[in-house]
């Protein structure tokens, strides 16, 4: 990461002729359980992973904004009186929309500089693992220290989510930015999605001999358009028909009355969100009361009910959880909004390399290209790298 820092803000200089102000960090996240209850306004257990997003940022003298990375070859550049949702597109909304969100949160557009920023990135992109959140939290946190917001992480978690809801066009939860900007070593960030309330949850899986192994399918999704809005209407008409604000008021016990108000559908994607929750709850829980090598079976199940309920999941997914439960691994899920993107297993560290070449070989035989596979660790949420 020290050479990252240093060749970002290099090429910063190389691209606007001068040195940037400082570098700021976001990780990606692995949601460990809790898929799509975010936006039913449930639980989520994710944790900030040791892939990162940096952002070199330099103020200028004037109110225009300059936006570059790594993947794109162009430079985008708007004034800021012009930051406005319908004029954003592609992948500089999510910076760009960023600036615009802090002025929705007591920003004075008018009155804060312009800047210039720079972002590259080893969060893997489509693989569910959050680069779109990456992105937002470390453009956050930067804008935030040079425009002397001093706005709390929680409130940029929020930025960060209507940047992605407005700005992108991407119905997506709170789950991504709140855990790119609380996470802790070693742990996961158990977020109430209702009143924003985060427990940061010890993991303990160096000292259980446990890794976490994300098997990136390769498998393409987007979360702007297709499934995940489909998804997110047929919660919201579920609510709607049982007389609820969100499924978060729905408990297993109502599952029975449910089933004789909802068509078959829309009573599966309802069944999801309320178990879903429920592990959540049951998952924390044990990892206080038991530590990791107790929540297999609640990994299990949560893929069962992506897979048949919410119907998320795709075949490669499926072939990777698979292949992981009869490899050794104590638990394995999708992960992420799903339709694509990656699934992970909890597996004992002495397995971990067999567990690749078992999944390398089952992908083989099916025909899928290769998944590319890798551990990751459970890091600190968005900070200043360099600078300032």
């Amino acid at each position: 990461m020290s050479d990252m820092r240093h060749d970002v803000q290099n090429t910063f200089e190389e691209l606007f002729g001068r040195r940037a102000d400082g570098v700021w960090s976001a990780p990606g996240r692995v949601n460990l359980i809790g898929e799509h209850t975010d936006y039913n306004q449930g639980f989520v257990l994710p944790f900030a992973i040791n892939r990162r997003t940096l952002v070199a940022l330099g103020a200028r003298t004037d109110r225009v904004a300059r936006v570059a990375s790594e993947f794109a070859d162009e430079v985008v550049e708007i004034d800021l009186a012009d930051l406005a949702p319908d004029n954003l597109h592609g992948w500089a909304a999510y910076p760009l929309g960023v600036a615009w969100a802090l002025g929705q949160f007591g920003a004075d557009l008018a009155a804060v500089p312009g800047f210039d920023i720079y972002i590259d990135s080893t969060v893997p992109v489509g693989a569910g693992l959050s680069s779109s959140a990456a992105i937002e939290s470390a453009v956050a946190v930067a804008l935030n220290e040079v425009w002397r917001l001093d706005l709390a992480p929680r409130t940029l978690a929020t930025v960060g989510q209507r940047a992605e809801n407005v700005a992108v066009g991407a119905p997506t939860g709170i789950m991504d930015q709140s855990a790119s900007l609380l996470g802790r070593r070693d742990s996961g960030v158990f977020l109430d999605c209702r009143s924003l309330e985060a427990e940061i949850i010890p993991l303990g899986l160096e000292a259980a001999g446990l890794e976490i192994l994300v098997i990136d399918t390769g498998v393409s999704h987007t979360h702007a358009t297709g499934g995940y809005a489909e998804r997110r209407a047929s919660c919201e008409a579920g609510a709607s028909a049982l007389g609820v604000e969100s499924l978060r008021d729905v408990t297993v016990d109502d599952l029975d009355r449910a089933r004789n108000v909802l068509d078959d559908e829309t009573f599966r994607r309802v069944r999801h969100v309320v178990t879903e929750n429920q592990r959540v709850l049951d998952t924390a829980r044990t990892l206080r009361e038991h530590g990791p090598t107790a929540i297999g079976e609640l990994l299990d199940a949560s893929h069962r009910s992506m897979r048949d309920d919410f119907e998320i999941s795709v075949p490669e997914l499926d072939l990777a959880v698979e292949t992981a439960q009869t490899n050794g691994a104590i638990g394995a899920r999708m992960t992420g909004g799903g339709f694509g993107g990656a699934a992970i297993a909890l597996v004992p560290s002495e397995l971990s390399s067999r567990l690749r070449v078992a999944i390398d070989g089952a992908f083989s035989e099916h025909g899928y290209s290769l998944p590319d596979t890798f551990t990751v660790t459970a890091a600190d949420g968005a900070f200043r790298e360099l600078g300032l």
